[in-house]
């Protein structure tokens, strides 16, 4: 468990970083990796090129790792995330649910994302009141 909580703390200080090397020792060759938001990724070559393109643009300010959960071939992270890329800044909560392979790397990633600007919609009484904004790209 040791080895592999080592692993996701690699990737991420990667990200802060601005730095992927090494990623072919993290990632299999036929890895795929899904964001929150939508985009899903086939490979370490692409999943190298996302990382690449995407810190030309932005840079990560914070991606603090709060706890880990494992069960057998999987391992489950809760962190909180902040960036700013294209000029804006956005903080979020968030999960990773990784797939192992045998050898160590992973084989699947995918993520999970929260508001946290969080509301009771029912605060004021039985009828919901809902923000009128944007909900985040996740």
């Amino acid at each position: 468990m040791e080895e592999r909580e080592n692993r996701v703390r690699e990737w991420f200080s990667m990200w802060l970083r601005q730095d992927c090397t090494g990623l072919e020792t993290l990632f299999c060759p036929e890895a795929v990796y899904v964001e929150s938001w939508g985009p899903e990724y086939h490979g370490a070559d692409q999943i190298r090129l996302w990382f690449e393109e995407w810190n030309r643009r932005g840079i990560v300010l914070k991606w603090e790792i709060r706890q880990f959960f494992h069960k057998g071939e999987q391992t489950a992270v809760e962190w909180l995330f902040e960036n700013r890329v294209d000029g804006r800044t956005e903080a979020f909560e968030g999960m990773t649910l990784i797939c192992w392979a045998d050898d160590g790397r992973i084989l699947r990633l995918q993520e999970f994302g929260c508001n946290l600007r969080r509301y009771d919609p029912y605060e004021n009484g039985p009828e919901p009141v809902f923000r009128e904004e944007n909900p985040l790209w996740f």
